[in-house]
Formats: C-alpha cells, structure tokens, sequence
C-alpha cells in the first residue's frame, strides 16, 4: 500500500468530485452549463459545426478559471494582480543616470574655473 504526500503541505488540495477539487467541479459544471445554454439559444440560427466552436470558446473561460493557477495564485486574483499592474498601476521606468563624484565636486570644480 502506497500513499502519496506532498513535499509541501499547502499545495494540498482535497478532492471531492471526480478526483476535482470544489473549485475545479464548480467551475466545470458552469463551463457545461455555458456551452449547453449557447447551443440552445443559437443551434436555429448557426451550423453544428459553428456552433461546436462556439461554445467551446464560450465555457473555455470558465474552465479556465477553474484550472489555472500561476504562482499560487488562482486565475480570478491573477487577472486582478495583472489589472492593476498594467491598468490601473501602470508605472514606467527610465533610468537616469547621475555621476555623483562630479555632483560632489561640482562646486569645487567652478571656484577653480573661476
């Protein structure tokens, strides 16, 4: 008998359905939910095989948001850390570069001019 722990205790994740996490499972099924309420609402008016796109593009967001995690982060807090560092936030860097020995003896420098 073999059991598995992880070298970190706090990437434990506890699975409930389906070997998913509650997020995972909760996220999946809105992804579902999402491509079975796009199919009905556009299946008159579309190609099947526009269509199949379609709502794959549709519930792809929400399966994503479910899965991803980048740097411990979730997918929610990532786009909001991403929002306000390049949105809101946004701050450029310009080096300007300062000889601090010539500030230094600047005042030097022009009394011996003089």
């Amino acid at each position: 008998m073999e059991v598995k722990i992880n070298r970190e205790i706090r990437n434990y994740t506890e699975s409930i359905f389906f070997g998913l996490s509650l997020r995972q499972f909760f996220f999946s099924i809105l992804a579902c939910g999402v491509a079975v309420i796009l199919y009905f609402i556009l299946k008159e008016h579309l190609g099947i095989e526009t269509l199949s796109w379609i709502c794959i593009l549709g519930a792809s967001p929400f399966a994503a948001i479910g899965f991803i995690s980048y740097n411990g982060m979730p997918a929610e807090k990532l786009i909001l850390a991403w929002i306000k560092s390049e949105v809101l936030i946004p701050s450029k860097l310009s080096f300007k570069p300062t000889n601090f020995y010539y500030e230094i003896f600047k005042e030097k420098l022009k009394k011996e001019e003089c």
